[in-house]
């Protein structure tokens, strides 16, 4: 069984030590830091496989502490904690991949359940502005271990940063005509395998995968499995 390696950040280090041990009872490896600026040391001197990070910290948010991360690591995924739901900052964090957001104090078990389920070079896009539909495509992705980055039209769409193996696309959304949300997807993200999902079919020209809504999230569940699998060790 291969050792999972953990990078922990929190300038609470009562909480940062009690979650070092738990993990460590897990037989993974674990690095802890203090701030962000001390965890963006510790990633850019090794790889880990997932990351736990606070919001509010002094000096650097977990928010900005991820945007910087991501200028040399966009494929680690990480897990942000907040205590505070409505924390304007989670919607930039999102722009920049999280696995998940938990609630802070976190409930253990599902934070141990996602970093056992976490893979690096899982990242998805999902290019949608259907917000219900988006959240819980994002929610199926994540439960299976996979980064999720959205975006509600093509705009955003150049905000995104990360880098996906594969991207959701459905074929109409704001800010231009039918398909091009497809294109600038595959402009931006070139080596990103595209999924079409759209009640327009029949308008559909490039794509790797198509499906048509309603869909059923299973099939396209194990279609994007696939896709993972064939990038070979991550």
């Amino acid at each position: 069984m291969i050792q999972r390696s953990y990078l922990l950040v929190d300038d609470n280090p009562e909480f940062l030590e009690n979650l070092a041990e738990i993990l460590l009872g897990t037989e993974a490896q674990v690095c802890t830091a203090a701030s962000g600026t001390e965890a963006l040391e510790e990633a850019r001197k090794r790889r880990f496989d997932a990351i736990v990070t606070d919001m509010r910290m002094p000096g650097m948010s977990g928010a900005e502490f991820v945007h910087q991360l991501r200028a040399f690591d966009t494929e680690v995924p990480v897990i942000l904690l907040s205590a505070y739901a409505a924390d304007v900052q989670l919607r930039d964090a999102r722009r920049d991949g999280l696995l998940a957001v938990l609630s802070k104090p976190s409930q253990i078990p599902r934070l141990l359940e996602l970093l056992g389920k976490a893979r690096r070079g899982g990242t998805i896009v999902i290019v949608e502005d259907d917000v219900a539909l988006a959240e819980n495509l994002t929610e199926a992705l994540n439960a299976h271990g996979l980064t999720v980055c959205t975006a509600g039209d093509l705009q955003e769409i150049e905000k995104i940063g990360v880098t996906p193996f594969a991207a959701l696309v459905d074929l109409r959304v704001p800010g231009g005509p039918s398909g091009e949300g497809v294109s600038r997807v595959r402009a931006r993200f070139p080596g990103a395998r595209t999924v079409v999902i759209t009640a327009y079919a029949h308008e559909a020209r490039e794509y790797d995968a198509l499906f048509t809504k309603p869909f059923k999230t299973p099939e396209l569940l194990e279609r994007l499995e696939a896709m993972y699998a064939e990038q070979g060790p991550q």
